[in-house]
């Protein structure tokens, strides 16, 4: 959702920090001006301006959006863009962003306003899709360069680009190719114009030449300093994901408000438990409340003792720890069943320093609804007197009570705060239980539970049950019902063809399921050539949006065939071959991705709220926030606060939260770091509208998630 965010006003709390800017400059002006951290961006409505604008927002960094299609819209003037405040003058953006290298009419007053304040407050502008021609610094496209679909595109970053603002990557930036059928990008290639001051940060080979094209670079002109991106994209494109932290530290100067991290946690569900099977012939899961043929038995999957060692060997080698949510009646039943032993749990137990490890209730007993079992799909019984019949508070905790004691006495190491529920029940579950059990948040209260699991794709915001917050993860598509590669074909199959086809139909029910298939997969190679390819991209994707919630799975995918670690895998190899040693995946366990979570809520509120106010004056930053309110800030490596290092090391930068309070925090950087200097007050050169940019299907409306062609 866009947002647009005004000037804020001043509240308690201050935050100093001295400012990165680019290199080779020196303040000129005396006294300096004030420059406020908050970055314009300009909209003519397409997906690369919204994308910038969504990489903003969800690091947390303040912008200011003006809408060209809006009616009403501001006029962007030089009031609008500077004014003076306690006798200094003052800029009131960072940075600005436009949809293209001129998206006003020939000789707009507008556009020459945005060139002179750029050139007096030496303020960098990001031409977000634009095309390739002169006034960006490059040679026209049919001037031996090229025009044309993007898709599959090997682009690469330069030395120029490894060595300033795209150095967190190997090198690497592969362009999509999810569809056949469907255009998914579009690019100019170019090079630098005759006696441009242009370096090229991204290129790729042009087609039919031995030269490189530019796809971003850096245009310097008549004391501005644009970064010129030559190619279109939304915000959900690989490309795009993997070149926005470089877009936002070169036009923030590699200080601002706002972080940014790679995020990576899997939770394992039902360790110690068996998980019941899939049935081809039934189409559904006996053991299973929606499986009626109870003449069917159920048939287990159960971990066996090298499956664990697989799994911190893989650890070991992927740099990685699993969260292992278990549950205690799993190895009970199952040494009372089997005169006393139980192999899978003594090497569980012995290997236990190797995971960390979650409550998920003694016997996964659903904790919301007393369910009726005798419709399919179930339905919440009605009590004695009327209305729902629901698990009590005593039979909730008692679940999450006996579990946290079988699993001290076995010496895990526990963090108490954290609890996943059976099925994430006592929670909502639409459509049969539309609020959560007025018992919960009691039980909860009663073991001292501050962070418990929701199902994302049903609960996705956090929010409050009783004393507890949720975290939000996500359900990867890698049944609990299989533990082999061929009964998870079969029920995709099922599930996402067409009943023509033998299928479910939820397709021809609900058209926007992402996943859906015009044909059956091949029992034998659709878990690796589809599956395990579209499973590896969702999850990736995520990782690559500053997405911390964690990803679930359940202990039959690591059993048997062990169909997880191929997707896990993807994930973590595919990370590796894209981003450089100092941008490592962050694995964090449950509490602390459901500590980052509510402060970024806090601090967009605050942000909503116009609570916050953030300028530098030379070399010094100060951020006016709420008391108690954590303030997210990325400044250049060595910063230091009151003589200790500031912040934590990542991609070339370093990063923290402070909470705002009564005294202010003063930040220093190091004494490499370059002062801004205000720009030459040259006149423009020649300036006119952009052509029309084409902008294929595929971004305009993303392409739909499937294996690359």
């Amino acid at each position: 959702m866009k947002r647009r965010m005004y000037a804020a006003l001043c509240t308690v709390g201050t935050l100093v920090a001295s400012l990165a800017l680019p290199a080779g400059q020196a303040l000129a002006a005396d006294p300096p001006p004030r420059v406020d951290l908050r970055v314009l961006v300009v909209s003519d409505g397409g997906p690369a301006t919204d994308a910038i604008a969504a990489e903003l927002d969800t690091a947390g960094t303040p912008y200011t959006e003006v809408d060209l299609t809006a009616p009403g819209r501001p006029v962007i003037d030089a009031g609008f863009l500077a004014d003076t405040v306690d006798g200094r003058d003052r800029a009131k953006f960072q940075a600005v962003v436009l949809p293209n290298d001129n998206p006003f009419a020939a000789g707009s007053a507008e556009m020459a306003a945005l060139a002179s304040y750029e050139r007096t407050y030496a303020i960098p502008q990001v031409d977000a899709y634009t095309y390739a021609r002169p006034e960006a610094g490059l040679k026209t496209p049919d001037n031996g360069g090229y025009s044309g679909s993007a898709d599959g595109l090997r682009a690469e970053v330069t030395p120029a680009g490894l060595a300033g603002p795209f150095g967190y990557l190997d090198g690497d930036v592969p362009f999509e190719d999810l569809s056949p059928t469907v255009g998914e990008s579009y690019a100019f290639l170019s090079t630098p114009a005759d006696g441009a001051d242009f370096t090229p940060y991204v290129d790729a080979s042009i087609p039919g030449q031995s030269a490189r094209g530019s796809l971003v670079g850096e245009y310097r002109h008549d004391g501005r300093r644009e970064l010129v991106v030559t190619f279109v994209y939304n915000r959900y494109q690989q490309q795009f994901r993997l070149l926005a932290r470089g877009i936002v530290e070169w036009m923030t100067g590699g200080t601002h408000l706002g972080a940014s991290h790679n995020y990576f946690a899997v939770h394992v569900d039902d360790v110690f438990a068996a998980d019941d099977r899939w049935n081809s012939e039934l189409n559904c899961t006996p053991g299973d409340v929606d499986c009626a043929d109870s003449s069917v038995e159920p048939d287990p999957i159960r971990m066996e003792p090298d499956d664990v060692a697989y799994a911190t060997a893989w650890q070991d080698t992927h740099g990685l720890t699993l969260d292992l949510a278990y549950n205690a009646v799993g190895s009970v039943d199952h040494r009372a069943e089997n005169g006393g032993t139980d192999a899978l749990a003594d090497r569980l137990l012995a290997d236990r320093d190797e995971f960390r490890w979650i409550n998920h209730t003694y016997t996964h007993a659903f904790l919301g609804c007393v369910q009726d079992t005798t419709v399919v799909p179930w339905t919440c019984a009605t009590a004695p007197g009327g209305g729902t019949a629901w698990v009590t508070r005593a039979e909730i905790s008692d679940e999450i009570a006996t579990n946290r004691v079988w699993g001290e006495a076995a010496g895990l190491p526990l963090h108490h705060g954290e609890l996943v529920t059976g099925e994430h029940s006592g929670m909502k579950v639409d459509p049969q239980q539309p609020e959560d059990n007025p018992n919960l948040a009691g039980a909860l209260a009663d073991n001292g539970i501050t962070w418990i699991g929701s199902d994302n794709s049903r609960d996705p915001l956090q929010r409050q049950v009783g004393p507890a917050l949720t975290v939000s993860r996500y359900p990867m598509n890698v049944f609990y019902n299989a533990g082999r590669a061929a009964e998870q074909v079969d029920e995709y199959n099922w599930i996402y063809t067409s009943r023509a086809q033998g299928g479910s139909g939820i397709c021809e029910d609900n058209p926007a399921t992402s996943t859906c298939l015009p044909q059956p997969l091949d029992p034998a190679t659709g878990y690796a050539d589809h599956i395990v390819p579209l499973e590896t991209r969702i999850a990736l994707g995520h990782v690559l949006a500053n997405d911390p919630r964690p990803h679930f799975i359940h202990q039959s995918n690591l059993a048997e065939d062990r169909i997880a670690y191929p997707v896990l895998s993807g994930v973590t190899d595919g990370y590796a071959a894209l981003f450089a040693d100092d941008t490592p995946l962050v694995n964090p366990r449950m509490e602390d991705i459901g500590a980052e979570m509510q402060r970024r809520l806090r601090w967009r509120q605050a942000l909503d709220a116009g609570d916050v106010t953030a300028y530098r004056v030379g070399s010094t930053v100060t951020v006016h926030a709420p008391a108690g309110v954590a303030v997210p800030a990325t400044m250049p490596a060595g910063t230091s606060e009151a003589s200790a290092a500031f912040g934590d090391a990542y991609a070339g930068q370093v990063s923290g939260w402070k909470t705002a309070g009564a005294q202010p925090l003063t930040l220093a950087l190091p004494a490499s770091a370059d002062a801004p200097v205000t720009g030459t007050d040259r006149p423009a050169g020649p300036t006119s509208t952009v052509p029309a940019l084409p902008v294929p299907a595929g971004v305009s409306e993303p392409a739909a998630f499937a294996p690359t062609s």
